[in-house]
């Protein structure tokens, strides 16, 4: 997602016309932005699509086998998390830190039930010149005098020790917007393979953060299996995906779609029909989770929920373009974002979201939802705009299928408000 607003310091908050991804069938939109990482971790473990099983913590990294994620012990794992952006626009950190102090901010995602943190961030945060902002110091002084990625740091390090794993997004390239492609003018490909070695490098000891999101929202010249290596997503996270494995073999390697295949579009970053021919293969083969992106009529009102038939016409159109890689147990799934503001009700985005929600628990799949700030232009998020008090629509909604945390350490504590 990319509607919405940011501060420019740490009181007043700014609006900023950001471009949002939509698209149509056969025509293209705006965008969304934000995205997911995936990898090992020591988490308890669901056993079925229930997540009401909380049976033992997992042992050892994660990885795949057919449409699951398990851990060392081949139990089966669910991600069910939650995004939370900040950290790849202008503030260069999360958002609400003008308002919150970071680990009740934490704290309050682990109580409201999410197990996952999927943290978007630009290349540009690790640029000696990007200065962090919109931070209440007096909130949070663990924070003060740190760049960007020593943010990241306390914020990863928060999140696991309240027994989340972690997913890092690389959002965009910089604080600006996203891009089509993983490479743009200011951002080379080498730049974004460097930076993923570096990040892997830098948490391999922290079992918890489990992987990489590589690219957010792939369309546009992105290409899917067709081997030009300028445009050709799948051949560029197989690169990545590689590149973070000669460091850190443990991480999960989360990979978007692209919009359109075969003349026919969808979501930006959704569209994973592609992998049935041109499957993702890393040399760690067991390694990889497709993660597409889906929205709702908020967002944009595609012809599918017009449909006389709606919502019972959802489970096939999801089957068609990325579900089939689970329910045919070729690979996992985690939906990487998903949202809106009606949770509630009758709307065609409330039964939407349900839908989506219930497709997702009957099958197993995992998911980080979009999102826990409240200043997502599109879909609003888990929080109130007071990001504090958490919308009841919203909580009903994620709690119609969570899976447990991993293990808090005991000194993780409530940070006063």
């Amino acid at each position: 997602m990319e509607n919405h607003t940011e501060p420019t310091t740490s009181v007043p908050e700014k609006k900023r016309g950001l471009s949002r991804r939509r698209l149509v069938l056969g025509a293209a939109g705006a965008a969304v932005a934000i995205a997911a990482v995936g990898g090992a971790v020591t988490a308890l473990s669901v056993n079925s699509a229930d997540a009401s099983d909380k049976s033992g913590v997992a042992h050892g990294p994660l990885h795949t086998d057919g449409g699951d994620i398990v851990d060392g012990k081949g139990k089966k794992v669910v991600l069910t998390g939650v995004n939370w952006f900040g950290s790849e626009t202008g503030t260069f950190a999360p958002h609400g830190l003008w308002k919150r102090n970071l680990d009740s901010m934490v704290d309050q995602m682990a109580e409201t039930g999410f197990n996952t943190l999927r943290l978007p961030y630009s290349n540009e945060l690790f640029d000696a010149g990007s200065k962090p902002n919109g931070i209440d110091f007096k909130k949070n002084p663990q924070l003060k005098g740190l760049n960007g990625l020593q943010i990241m740091d306390k914020v990863v390090e928060s999140a696991t020790k309240h027994g989340m794993m972690v997913i890092l997004d690389q959002h965009r390239p910089d604080q600006y917007g996203q891009s089509e492609l993983w490479h743009t003018e200011k951002v080379s490909e080498s730049k974004w393979l460097s930076d993923w070695k570096m990040l892997a490098a830098r948490y391999k000891d922290n079992d918890k953060v489990i992987g990489a999101d590589l690219h957010n929202e792939p369309r546009g010249q992105a290409t899917w299996g067709d081997g030009n290596p300028q445009t050709d997503w799948k051949m560029a996270a197989e690169k990545a995906g590689n590149t973070i494995h000669s460091v850190n073999k443990n991480w999960l390697i989360f990979v978007e779609g692209n919009d359109n295949y075969k003349n026919e579009s969808t979501w930006w970053g959704g569209e994973l029909r592609g992998a049935k021919e041109h499957p993702v293969k890393l040399k760690e083969a067991d390694k990889v989770v497709y993660s597409p992106h889906d929205y709702g009529p908020g967002v944009y009102n595609q012809n599918w929920f017009m449909d006389k038939s709606f919502p019972n016409n959802m489970p096939a159109f999801w089957d068609k373009h990325w579900g089939y890689l689970k329910k045919n147990n070729t690979a996992p799934v985690m939906l990487g974002e998903f949202g809106g503001k009606k949770s509630a009700g009758n709307s065609t985005e409330a039964v939407w979201q349900k839908s989506l929600m219930t497709y997702l628990k009957k099958n197993g799949m995992s998911y980080t939802y979009w999102c826990w700030n409240p200043d997502s232009g599109d879909t609003g998020g888990v929080l109130k705009n007071d990001w504090t008090t958490v919308d009841p629509g919203k909580k009903a909604l994620v709690s119609m299928y969570q899976a447990p945390l991993a293990q808090a350490e005991k000194d993780a504590g409530k940070a006063s408000q």
